[in-house]
């Protein structure tokens, strides 16, 4: 049996999915707290691999599609951040791709005596149970493979109010935040730098978290509030509409089916005061827009 012991804080952490939001989040979260940190890129010329390189973090070139590439970046680390990047096809996530990257980042990190991975997924449904299928067969061949595996699986960030690139919703637009949600049915939603946090904790105490699934959110307002609570903060009037069936079938099948499960009682369920007992400072959706969220809201709407 593996102890579990503190991770020489003088030995690098590798971040996957360093230039994007979560790995992003966490890269700044632990070099803040001082830990050397190895920043998996597939373009160290890309701004924001530059970016992390500015802020301490060592690049390491490397592409979940070619195993063969991770070696020199797993080599000598003492744990891992996971995320790997999900590719959208016509049809909704490509499921069959999704699981051989993370399962070549799991691979990377048994090869080289890597005891202690924190992966990140993404928040189940309350009815089942039920993440996505490939991230459950990831979180699967994870605890298979890795000694100390945690798991964290976060609901919808508070960030996707600025825009997420080909869903086809979220963002605000000429006033609008349009989304699958009921309009006044709490939605579970957290904060980049929380799930970060989770991380940390995670590294600084491998035994208290080796083995654990957690759900994380940090704040559940309904749709209607949180428009009201960005209107206030933003000065900026936003209101909120739901899809209806049509229009979420006119975005794709994954679209459609997310509604539907949805409206028929599948709910995020993170325990948010449990968590808070965890970390302290777990943020809510009015803590994101006083430290930043309103900002980029602001500078984002208001945009020619």
């Amino acid at each position: 049996m593996t102890t579990a012991t503190p991770i020489d804080p003088d030995s690098p952490i590798l971040v996957t999915g360093a230039t994007g939001k979560q790995g992003g989040a966490t890269a700044r979260r632990l070099l803040a707290g001082g830990w050397p940190v190895r920043a998996l890129v597939r373009d160290p010329d890309a701004p924001a691999a530059a970016e992390l390189a500015a802020a301490g973090a060592r690049l390491m070139r490397g592409d979940l599609d070619e195993p063969a590439s991770l070696r020199p970046a797993f080599d000598g680390a003492a744990a891992v951040f996971g995320v790997p990047p999900v590719t959208f096809g016509p049809a909704g996530p490509e499921t069959d791709l999704e699981v051989a990257r993370g399962r070549a980042l799991i691979d990377a990190a048994a090869a080289a005596g890597i005891e202690q991975v924190v992966f990140s997924t993404v928040a189940s449904a309350s009815a089942a149970s039920r993440v996505p299928e490939g991230k459950a067969l990831i979180e699967e061949y994870l605890r298979d493979r890795i000694a100390l595996p945690t798991v964290l699986r976060p609901v919808r960030f508070m960030t996707n109010y600025l825009g997420v690139g080909g869903l086809g919703i979220e963002g605000i637009s000429d006033g609008v935040h349009r989304h699958l949600f009921s309009p006044h049915g709490p939605m579970q939603i957290i904060a980049l730098e929380d799930i970060a946090e989770f991380a940390a904790l995670a590294f600084a105490d491998p035994a208290r978290f080796a083995g654990r699934t957690l759900e994380l959110a940090g704040d559940e307002p309904t749709p209607v509030e949180a428009a009201a609570a960005i209107s206030a903060a933003t000065g900026i009037p936003v209101r909120y509409e739901q899809l209806t069936d049509d229009e979420a079938a006119a975005l794709g099948p994954h679209v459609a089916e997310a509604r539907k499960r949805w409206e028929a009682g599948d709910r995020w369920h993170a325990d948010i005061e449990a968590l808070r007992v965890i970390h302290p400072g777990l943020r809510t959706l009015t803590d994101w827009l006083t430290e930043s969220g309103a900002t980029a809201l602001r500078a984002r709407l208001t945009a020619p």
